[in-house]
């Protein structure tokens, strides 16, 4: 990369940078401020949500502060987003605990002051593909020359991950040390274990898309393809006519995409009652939950998953490609809790089968979870303000 295409990170880091300095100066840490900032979207969901409002039932006396912007390309998007990062240098400036679940570009720029401590809640459970350093020299990986710039994933005082058995990938993908990782779960997955009625979810489903009596609901859910807020264009290696063709069983398929690749997806009209683009009406946890089978690829969402004990099936045409791209912590065929697939008509026989392994499932889930028990969130509010309380 030359040193013109990266112009403008220089100057952004370069403003970010200044503005951090000065809130810094001009503003004190204050002690009772926490903020919860996402770059992805516009609104406080998923592991973000769990804490907020874990915080919100411990101590009304907590400042609790939301900072949401979802980052898109066009460059209006990016005049927004510059001044929506300006603003946000503040609350970074200025809290106790600056809480994140994903890659969150001004962090990589400043050098946290004495007093606030960044948390990482990271947005995938287990370790699948591989991620941040890691990636390194990879296609979707940052360069060297970014790096001298950006340094990506610096400046965390603690992670949160879902077990020890992957904390040593998390100090790699981090570059930190692994005494600041600890294995106290994922928040959002406590929805999994609170008292939810599946039916008032099936109800909903209903609502949008008609009758699902003696249907079997299946859930497609690839990963995200693309480097950072950059998507590539979904195209779908499965070939739905030939499902609908096969399928012994009346079924819906249930299209859920990453929100980036959403808008490349389109159903066509014979399909319509056959699949189901899912874009905002469910939250991924939602249809999990209502799902009989989950069919992904290389989507870190099998992790959630395996919570439920529910059969899944892997459709990985492009294997090869991307363990030369991307690659895995594991070594994948072995790794993954149901059949690999590259070809519609085999899946669309497991599917009239209906064979399931449910132990290697129960390993999987064992393996990749130190506590099943719903109460990630306490466990991570106890442990932050264990450090607030010894001041």
């Amino acid at each position: 990369m030359n040193n013109l295409k990266l112009l403008p990170t220089v100057l952004s880091k370069f403003c970010f940078q200044f503005a951090y300095l000065f809130f810094c100066f001009f503003f004190k840490v204050d002690e009772k401020k926490i903020t919860f900032a996402s770059s992805r979207s516009n609104e406080i969901n998923g592991n973000l949500e769990y804490i907020y409002k874990e915080f919100k039932k411990r101590d009304t006396h907590f400042k609790l502060v939301k900072t949401f912007f979802k980052i898109n390309s066009s460059f209006l998007g990016k005049i927004h987003y510059f001044f929506h990062t300006i603003k946000e240098c503040y609350h970074l400036a200025t809290s106790k605990y600056f809480i994140i679940d994903d890659y969150h570009y001004l962090i990589y720029l400043i050098k946290p002051r004495k007093g606030t401590e960044i948390i990482q809640l990271w947005h995938a459970c287990g370790a699948f593909k591989k991620f941040g350093m890691s990636l390194v020299g990879k296609r979707y990986g940052p360069s060297l020359d970014y790096l001298k710039t950006v340094k990506i994933h610096s400046n965390y005082s603690r992670v949160y991950v879902s077990s020890s058995e992957v904390i040593p990938y998390y100090a790699e993908a981090f570059d930190m040390s692994e005494s600041q990782i600890f294995p106290l779960g994922v928040p959002r997955t406590d929805y999994f274990f609170e008292n939810h009625r599946k039916e008032e979810v099936l109800t909903k489903l209903v609502n949008k898309v008609g009758s699902i009596k003696n249907k079997q609901i299946i859930l497609y859910a690839p990963t995200f393809r693309g480097k950072s807020y950059q998507q590539d264009a979904f195209e779908c290696p499965i070939d739905f006519r030939i499902l609908k063709e096969q399928l012994k069983t009346d079924t819906i398929f249930l299209v859920h995409l990453h929100p980036y690749m959403s808008s490349s997806f389109h159903v066509e009209d014979e399909y319509k009652n056959f699949i189901v683009h899912i874009k905002d009406d469910f939250t991924i946890e939602e249809l999990l939950l209502i799902s009989h089978v989950l069919i992904t690829d290389y989507s870190s969402i099998i992790f959630d998953y395996s919570l439920l004990n529910k059969p899944a099936a892997f459709f990985a045409h492009d294997l090869k490609e991307y363990m030369q791209e991307r690659d895995f912590y594991y070594e994948y065929e072995s790794l993954v809790p149901g059949p690999i697939f590259s070809n519609t008509e085999k899946l669309a026989k497991w599917l009239n089968d209906g064979q399931f392994n449910q132990e290697k499932m129960t390993s999987f889930k064992n393996k990749f979870f130190d506590y099943t028990d719903g109460n990630t969130s306490k466990r991570i509010v106890s442990h932050l303000l264990h450090s607030i309380n010894d001041l």
